[in-house]
């Protein structure tokens, strides 16, 4: 285990000489003594380079040593990156001097802070920079922590939490164990929204020409199509019923994406009923939309059909997957799968009795989703006043914080009947899991940043919640078996947080837990190519284009491994980074997110518009040329323009289909165009001069483990002989088995929250 904790960070850390200097580690003791430094008096702006952008440190420093550190101006995210300043500051003040621990989980934005701080201290002329660099604090351990509880939960992110609070609510004490400074785990960096069909807001047999639907006694208007949504239909629809036959692809090629040939190979056996029955329900709507397009309208004027069956049988083709000999083929666990898209249909109702609040007025899609069945979040109503509570910096307060922690976290600590009796530690890190001598699992041990030993007993359960390792990118390569050789590299970033390095998936293995999928890890194939975090956005509204030819290569609504193995066939190297292409959109379709965005959907769109160096440009077509010159792409203005208007025309006059490749599932062309009264574009009116286009420079990074820990479905652990590991849960990302060869976008929430309270639930049975 600590040999990839150390793979992990130090890959990390590579950016950095200053990461290379003693004290990175916050678990490391320090020896070495402090030498004196002393300064220029007064205040120096110093500057480092965070996660999601700069760093400015305002630094007062008096003769000997630092007075005051104001890092209000950055860009880093909160609960993520924000957390760590408070401890680094009072480390540097400490230390006097820039040799302290990183905060765990927040790697790069420590690095930051400590650059900007050497950035200031050589302005303030320190007179022993080299020296200032090495000044560390020797953190000192404190007395034993020794506790007894009722569920021990390992990991505070969306599945630990889920699990804590649902403890609680079920009359159980929980303590909650987290090595980052602050709860969130890696669902706090995540894009935040889950999928999950609303039947009020979608087509139901009931009454098929409802345009209007309610929910909780309010009316919404029903969601309608993505263009491409029926053919996608009419192919499930004809699904071959036999069983699965994976030498179908000795004769016929197997290209992931391809389902109409998929289809040809039949269907697993556990996943047969489902399949009948979705067949029933996409031929009851056909039945009623097929007629409104024989008369002319457009299909994304007609009410989208989403139902449960959908979700689970598009999960199940979406992870179906052969490794890359193409000998063993790995999908998702039927019953895992329908458990968590079941219960995903009251997931919105517990969160939101908690405070959370989401936008019940649409059903959005995400990159990779393959459906308009995301649900988007809005925050938090915690004061009850009906407006949604600020998060920092956040006025507005739509953040993955509010939505799924400040909630959870007010109930497990403060209105759940036990509350009293719970606990999260943060900064903690558990190592160990505590064994009888019957081999149940009975308490963790672990210790805390300064050292602190730490040992808590379980009376009912332990529940691993730790998430993946895609932040450890040796380790992703070591156990690769799905993406070609020379794909993944050691530059290949991460959207993960530096904390994630699977160390649960090892404390699980040494109590005798099976794993499995774990030569799979999802890319996300729309990552920053500076950084490897998440751009957001779709590809429902984009072209992915060739910095070679200028070309589309890619139907941009794919699963997430077809548009990066798309990527990393017809992109370009960039700084070190494979894959690298340009998703191009009209710069009217805002993209919410973090930096360099700011909040797109406000009346400032100041941050949207502006150019972020290596990242994103607004251009106009007959700026393309100069823009990729200056960025040293080969492809042509010209190229470009011809791709833009050869895709907008297809999707004008509903020729997508001619397109190579094809588009399915698509809301909006890259130039304007009016629409008739059926909702179909009038071809005359479109326009592409003058137009802005949003440019974006995207490459594959690491995203989600698609392997792990083995369980049934009540969330029990399992060992290599499929026998439950008594006292031992896991939840979240740290299981295998769910997801297949890929992960849909937004089936990682659901799933994390469902099994979380999956896990509680089960603890409560098992110990009647």
């Amino acid at each position: 285990m600590k040999n990839y904790v150390k793979l992990g960070l130090s890959s990390l850390m590579a950016i950095s000489l200053v990461a290379c200097s003693p004290g990175n580690k916050e678990d490391s003791a320090k020896k070495k003594e402090n030498v004196k430094v002393t300064y220029k008096e007064g205040t120096y702006t110093g500057t480092g380079t965070g996660y999601n952008g700069p760093i400015n440190l305002s630094v007062t420093f008096t003769k000997d040593g630092i007075s005051e550190i104001d890092y209000s101006d950055n860009k880093e995210t909160n609960h993520i990156g924000t957390p760590a300043f408070d401890y680094l500051v009072a480390d540097a003040k400490e230390a006097n001097g820039a040799g302290i621990d990183v905060v765990s989980g927040a790697t790069f934005t420590s690095i930051g802070f400590k650059n900007a701080l050497i950035d200031a201290a050589k302005q303030a002329e320190a007179s022993d920079l080299d020296g200032f660099k090495k000044n560390t604090v020797e953190h000192k351990a404190g007395e034993a922590i020794e506790k007894t509880t009722d569920v021990v939960v390992v990991g505070a992110g969306g599945a630990g939490m889920a699990t804590a609070v649902q403890s609680a609510q079920n009359g159980n004490s929980v303590v909650v164990l987290e090595v980052n400074a602050e709860i969130g785990g890696n669902t706090v960096a995540s894009g935040g929204q889950f999928q999950s069909a609303q039947s009020y807001l979608v087509w139901g047999p009931a009454n098929p020409d409802a345009t209007t639907g309610v929910y909780k006694g309010v009316t919404y208007n029903k969601v309608h199509n993505a263009t491409g949504n029926i053919k996608v239909l009419k192919e499930i629809l004809n699904w071959n019923e036999n069983e699965f036959d994976s030498k179908y692809f000795d004769k016929t090629p197997f290209v992931a994406g391809d389902i109409e040939t998929l289809s040809h190979a039949g269907v697993h056996a556990e996943y047969l009923s489902t399949l009948k029955e979705l067949k029933s329900e996409i031929q009851a709507y056909l039945n009623w939309a097929q007629p409104q397009l024989d008369a002319g309208k457009a299909e994304g004027e007609i009410t989208l059909f989403s139902t449960p069956n959908l979700h689970i049988f598009q999960t199940y083709y979406g992870g179906l997957r052969p490794n890359a000999e193409k000998t063993s083929w790995i999908y998702g666990s039927y019953d895992l799968v329908k458990q968590f898209v079941e219960g995903g249909q009251d997931l919105k109702g517990w969160l939101e009795d908690q405070g959370a609040i989401f936008d019940n007025s649409i059903q959005p899609i995400i990159v990779g989703a393959l459906w308009n069945r995301e649900n988007d979040f809005k925050g938090s109503d915690l004061d009850g006043d009906g407006t949604p509570d600020p998060d920092g910096k956040n006025v507005k307060g739509k953040t993955v914080w509010n939505t799924y922690f400040a909630t959870t976290k007010k109930t497990l600590l403060e209105t759940a009947a036990n509350h009293a009796d719970n606990e999260i530690m943060l900064r903690t890190k558990v190592t160990e899991l505590i064994t009888d001598k019957d081999g149940k699992v009975v308490g963790v041990k672990g210790e805390q940043y300064d050292g602190t030993p730490v040992t808590i007993h379980a009376k009912k359960g332990v529940v691993l919640a730790t998430g993946g390792y895609a932040a450890d990118i040796k380790r992703v390569m070591e156990t690769n078996d799905y993406w070609a050789d020379g794909d993944i590299t050691t530059n290949t970033r991460t959207t993960n947080r530096s904390s994630l390095v699977g160390s649960g998936i090892d404390m699980a293995e040494a109590v005798g837990a099976a794993t499995t999928g774990m030569g799979f890890t999802q890319m996300m194939p729309i990552s920053w190519v500076d950084n490897g975090n998440l751009a957001f956005g779709g590809g429902h509204y984009a072209i992915y284009i060739n910095p070679t030819t200028g070309k589309r290569f890619v139907n941009e609504t794919g699963e997430r491994d077809v548009l990066s193995l798309a990527e990393f066939e017809n992109g370009v190297s960039f700084n070190g980074t494979n894959g690298t292409i340009m998703d191009i959109a009209n710069s009217n379709q805002l993209v919410p997110g973090p930096y360099p965005y700011g909040t797109p959907k406000d009346e400032d769109l100041t941050l949207w518009e502006s150019d972020v160096e290596n990242r994103q440009y607004t251009r106009t077509v007959d700026q393309l040329g100069e823009l990729f010159k200056q960025l040293g792409f080969e492809c042509t203005q010209e190229e470009v323009i011809n791709t833009i208007k050869e895709y907008d025309m297809a999707l004008m006059t509903g020729t997508e289909n001619t397109l190579n490749p094809t588009k399915t599932g698509w809301t909006t062309l890259i130039g304007t165009a009016e629409k008739d009264e059926n909702g179909k574009y009038i071809v005359d009116t479109y326009k592409l001069d003058g137009v802005k286009l949003k440019i974006r420079i995207l490459a594959p990074s690491t995203h989600h483990t698609m392997g792990g820990v083995t369980v049934d479905a009540q969330r029990h652990v399992l060992d290599k002989d499929g026998k439950i590991i008594k006292g031992l849960y896991a939840a979240g990302e740290v299981t295998g088995g769910i997801h297949g060869g890929n992960r849909l976008g937004g089936n990682a929430i659901v799933e994390i929250f469902v099994s979380g309270r999956t896990a509680a639930d089960t603890i409560v049975a098992d110990n009647k």
